[in-house]
């Protein structure tokens, strides 16, 4: 997994979900905007969708990262496909 200059398992994307609502909610929106993506030339969304597990805090040094190296590396990662929530409110093609 590669997620700017990261390299690594520990750099991949997530959605945690409570419920099969929020699973299908999640699921739903990949599938619509996969297909944004591929539109645009993208390759395949590569998010996990998976039930939430228990929540623990990273130590302190992790926290607020922003705020303590406001020069810190936080590069944006867009690929200029937009993405908004009302483009979940339409019917799903199927």
């Amino acid at each position: 997994m590669r997620q700017g200059n990261d390299i690594g398992t520990q750099y991949r994307s997530a959605i945690f979900t409570f419920g099969d609502a929020q699973r299908g909610a999640a699921e739903q929106s990949r599938r619509t905007y996969q297909r944004a993506l591929e539109q645009a030339g993208h390759g395949a969304i590569t998010t996990e969708i998976r039930e939430a597990p228990e929540f623990h805090y990273a130590e302190d040094y992790h926290q607020q990262y922003l705020a303590k190296n406001p020069d810190g590396y936080c590069p944006d990662h867009s690929c200029g496909v937009s993405f908004k929530t009302a483009e979940l409110q339409k019917p799903e093609k199927v």
